[in-house]
């Protein structure tokens, strides 16, 4: 079965967190793949790539000069059942099951979760003007630099303890509530049947407290954070140091969300939900119904084709707080559960797959150190769209024919039954994304 290879374009969108201008790995991609302007006053957030009609990718010869328009045809309009594979094209209507997208973070994305394909129908029945399309949004994260987000609830015995330490915490979501949180994970013994609806009831008090009380006892969780980051030995006033110690972590977390959402509920959180820090090749995966927010860096992310987003805290976005408390699943656990690891991919000597509980998508990172041997990635029985991070080199297919130059930005989708073979010319790493879907 032979599909077909051919260069697309990404889409940058100019969301307020991205990083700015040239700081953006996004704004260097489009940058050095289209030639577009970067203005250094501009957020360049995320870069699409996909069929998903919110930023479609375009196709684009590999012949063209650079900075040529892309052509008028769509991704969308090339998808054929030879270049998607019988059982993908069957499954998805002819269309790409996942979108595909780097994303340069400077400041906290919303606290926020994905709805379950059950829950994603009915909200965007109900409300199609603000869930636009009723489909399910698992998605994965994979590290391109040092990257930190909220992701899933901390253990509980956590959480009970920031209700101790940090008295503004338990004020913000009521003494009442507090105490109702501690006495039920006493009495629990470790049942999650009876700690889940414990946590519920904190998360969503949390969630619903008064406007006034939440920023009066912001203030006075900055006070606090303060006073305790000045005594301690790992003061770290911009950020929350990897090498600090948990405690100081938190309190230099608050001030710096605080900074950047004043007196928002958001920021409380951070007793809340994980903080997960993740080094470059490192991933995550997160099921529908789950609680997270990227806090900063750079990422590669793969979702199921969807935008659906429930908000409810660090945003100015519309906030659809009942709708997030009532749908999460309440798991809680450590950081480090929330990691997914990469396993050696189809004999490759540079790649390592990630993948996860889902048929839409997986993900394989491909690293090349300078001087390498050419690795030949065979053809899989369904599409796939990969970016260059870093470095360049060059892409053969139909067994040597075809051949286009690759540089951090550049796009390209690969057909089912497709073999390709990469090549390092550069003097440092190549670094390559694939997001890819194979229908068992």
């Amino acid at each position: 079965m032979s599909g077909a290879v051919f260069k697309i374009t990404g889409q940058v969108m100019n969301y307020d967190w991205g990083k700015l201008g040239h700081h953006s790995i996004v704004a260097q991609y489009a940058h050095r793949d289209r030639q577009q302007t970067i203005d250094n006053d501009r957020p360049y957030a995320e870069y699409w790539m996909g069929t998903h009609s919110t930023a479609p990718s375009h196709v684009v010869s590999h012949h063209a000069a650079a900075g040529a328009p892309p052509a008028a045809e769509s991704l969308r309009s090339r998808l054929t059942r030879a270049n998607l594979g019988d059982a993908v094209h069957a499954k998805y209507a002819g269309d790409l099951p996942f979108l595909f997208k780097v994303l340069s973070i400077r400041k906290a994305l919303s606290i926020q979760a994905h709805p379950d394909r059950a829950l994603a129908q009915k909200l965007h029945r109900e409300r199609p003007n603000v869930y636009k399309d009723p489909n399910h949004k698992p998605e994965m994260a994979v590290a391109v630099t040092e990257f930190e987000g909220f992701m899933g609830f901390r253990p509980v015995a956590e959480i009970v303890a920031f209700l101790t330490s940090h008295a503004p915490f338990a004020a913000a979501v009521g003494v009442s509530a507090a105490a109702a949180f501690r006495r039920a994970v006493a009495e629990a013994h470790g049942d999650p049947s009876q700690i889940k609806p414990a946590l519920r009831a904190l998360f969503t008090a949390l969630m619903v407290a008064p406007e006034d009380r939440v920023q009066a006892c912001v203030r006075d969780l900055m006070a606090l954070a303060s006073t305790r980051l000045a005594s301690s030995a790992t003061h770290e006033p911009a950020a929350a140091s990897s090498d600090a110690s948990p405690e100081a972590a938190v309190d230099a977390l608050v001030i710096r969300l605080n900074s950047q959402f004043p007196g928002d509920v958001g920021v409380f959180c951070s007793f809340l939900l994980n903080l997960v820090r993740l080094g470059p090749g490192e991933a995550v995966f997160l099921a529908a119904n789950e609680p997270h927010a990227y806090l900063s860096g750079d990422i590669v992310e793969c979702m199921a084709a969807s935008d659906n987003v429930v908000r409810s805290g660090l945003t100015p976005k519309y906030k659809d707080v009942d709708t997030l408390t009532s749908m999460l699943t309440y798991n809680y656990g450590s950081a480090e559960s929330n990691k997914t690891q990469g396993v050696p991919w189809k004999q490759t000597r540079f790649s390592v797959l990630y993948d996860p509980p889902i048929e839409e998508f997986s993900v394989v990172l491909t690293r090349m150190p300078a001087g390498a041997e050419d690795e030949t990635h065979p053809g899989i029985d369904g599409p796939s769209v990969l970016v260059v991070a870093a470095g360049c080199g060059s892409l053969t297919w139909d067994e040597g024919a075809q051949q286009a130059p690759l540089h951090p930005g550049a796009v390209f989708y690969v057909g089912a039954g497709d073999a390709v073979t990469l090549k390092n010319t550069d003097k440092t790493d190549l670094v390559i994304y694939r997001a890819l879907c194979v229908v068992e």
